[in-house]
C-alpha cells in the first residue's frame, strides 16, 4: 500500500495561506478515487483570510476561514496565488501550477 501525500500549505507572498489537497483520502478533488498524476480540481482548507476567488465553492460560507471548498479548479488556484504575489513555500497536488513568488529568498 502507498502512502498517500499530504501537501504542506501554501504561503504566499502577501502573507495568505492555504490548504490545497487532492488525493485518495477522501479530499473533494477530481480525478477520483485514485492518487493521479494531474488533478483538474481540487481541495482547498482553512484559508488564512476570506479569499472572494474561493468563496463560491464553500462548504460553510458563514466561516470561510474555517471551513473546506471543494472541486476548485486547478486553474482557480493559480489565480489565487498570483493575486497574492506568489507562492514562497508550500506545495500544491500535480497539475496545479506553481506560481513562484519573485520574493521566495529574500
Amino acid at each position: 500500500m502507498s502512502k498517500t501525500k499530504i501537501n504542506e500549505k501554501i504561503v504566499c507572498a502577501d502573507g495568505f495561506e492555504m490548504s490545497v489537497q487532492a488525493n485518495s483520502l477522501g479530499t473533494h478533488s477530481t480525478p477520483s478515487p485514485n492518487d493521479a498524476a494531474r488533478y483538474t480540481h481540487v481541495e482547498v482548507g482553512f484559508p488564512n483570510r476570506v479569499e472572494p476567488l474561493l468563496e463560491e465553492w464553500a462548504d460553510d460560507p458563514e466561516r470561510p476561514t474555517d471551513t473546506v471548498y471543494g472541486y476548485v479548479p486547478a486553474q482557480r488556484i493559480a489565480l489565487v496565488c498570483a493575486k497574492h504575489g506568489g507562492i514562497i513555500s508550500g506545495e500544491l497536488p500535480p497539475g496545479v501550477v506553481f506560481l513562484e513568488s519573485s520574493k521566495k529568498g529574500e
